[in-house]
């Protein structure tokens, strides 16, 4: 009858003889002598080859091929070109604006300048409208090549190459000549508003950033710098003349009467912006923007498409107005804008990792550096 046989686990039943095997397996046991010449023989191969490839001479070296890999000839951002023109670029021009500590803002907190420069229009608008931030409310950096960050002396010379610049739009135009009148009046407390007739209360509330605050205080801004030198003269800084003004046009059909008081501005060079008003329905964009153009004789002009939105958008708004919504609204109108010659300015890009004054418009930072995007463009066309 067949038993099963008991085989013990080699693993776990001790061995019944604890002495050593016999001298004939001798060669099946590991020699610790041998192993250690051949650990020096891998050694020495080792050293071999890493000193042949040190001698393999540089042509032989410059045929071998790596893939998936990235060669990186310089730093990913150099310093700006050296000289007077871009000196202003790496120290604060705000240093000698009123309410600057106050107000606690430095351009260098806004923009961080490298090189190269862009040298025309065409790379300006894409490294502008493509750039971005290195994290929540870092200071801004174009893509590819950067914009100048301008002192007050060059904003004034810039804007003095032109008989009129005219803003024509919603309120995130309103708050682009604020922050163009904060730049000529060198003001970071109120140079966006109309201070000299505000009353006390009004000057505490509406007071450095709070300037932007579209419910109280930018409705009191400044929409032309004839107002600004006919009430307060002396807060203005360009010894050359200037004349900027703002036309609120927001609803599609336009009112003639302000197509008739558009129309009578006699501008050559326009900034237009729209879109919120029009919940981002292209068009009535479209049909807004050849309304204006109707009008107007056109030399020089650049469309604005709005900002990215913020946590603090009401939710009623984030399908229509939300950042999906803004980012497509933004290169369809590019196209539409540029098919009619008007150059193209996008913000998304500069504002989705800044701070909203209400998930809608930027606080006044942002607001600097938008109008900032803006005179660099007047330079390279002017």
């Amino acid at each position: 009858m067949w038993q099963r046989q008991n085989y013990d686990d080699p693993f776990l039943t001790p061995h019944p003889d604890p002495s050593p095997p016999p001298d004939r397996f001798r060669w099946a046991r590991p020699r610790r002598t041998l192993f250690r010449s051949r650990h020096k023989i891998i050694i020495a191969l080792i050293l071999i080859a890493v000193l042949g490839m040190i001698r393999l001479p540089t042509t032989q070296m410059s045929t071998i091929e790596i893939y998936n890999s990235t060669t990186i000839p310089y730093a990913a951002f150099q310093p700006p070109e050296a000289g007077r023109y871009r000196a202003p670029d790496i120290v604060d021009t705000f240093q000698s604006y009123k309410f600057r500590n106050t107000c606690n803002v430095s351009s260098l907190d806004l923009h961080t300048p490298f090189s190269p420069l862009c040298t025309d229009q065409a790379s300006m608008l894409t490294a502008m409208s493509s750039g971005g931030r290195i994290g929540l409310d870092a200071p801004y950096l174009p893509r590819g090549c950067d914009m100048r960050w301008f002192t007050t002396e060059e904003i004034c010379e810039i804007l003095g190459r032109f008989d009129k610049v005219v803003l024509v739009g919603d309120s995130m135009l309103r708050h682009i000549i604020g922050s163009l009148n904060i730049l000529i009046r060198k003001d970071l407390g109120y140079g966006a508003v109309t201070n000299w007739n505000f009353s006390l209360q009004e000057r505490k509330e509406c007071f450095c950033n709070e300037q932007f605050d579209v419910k109280a205080c930018s409705v009191q801004g400044i929409y032309k710098t004839e107002d600004v030198m006919a009430h307060d003269p002396e807060s203005v800084a360009c010894s050359n003349p200037i004349n900027v003004i703002m036309e609120e046009i927001v609803k599609y059909p336009i009112p003639k009467d302000e197509l008739d008081r558009l129309a009578d501005t006699a501008g050559e060079t326009f900034i237009l912006g729209h879109g919120l008003w029009s919940n981002l329905d292209l068009q009535m964009s479209v049909n807004w923007l050849d309304s204006v153009l109707s009008v107007i004789d056109l030399k020089h002009g650049l469309f604005v498409t709005p900002n990215a939105a913020g946590k603090e958008k009401p939710d009623d708004w984030i399908v229509t107005q939300g950042n999906k919504a803004l980012m497509l609204y933004e290169e369809a109108m590019g196209k539409v804008v540029r098919q009619r010659g008007i150059d193209h300015l996008g913000t998304w890009n500069m504002s989705i990792q800044s701070n909203k004054y209400d998930g809608v418009h930027l606080d006044m930072r942002g607001n600097l550096v938008k109008a900032m995007m803006v005179v660099n463009w007047l330079n390279l066309v002017g």
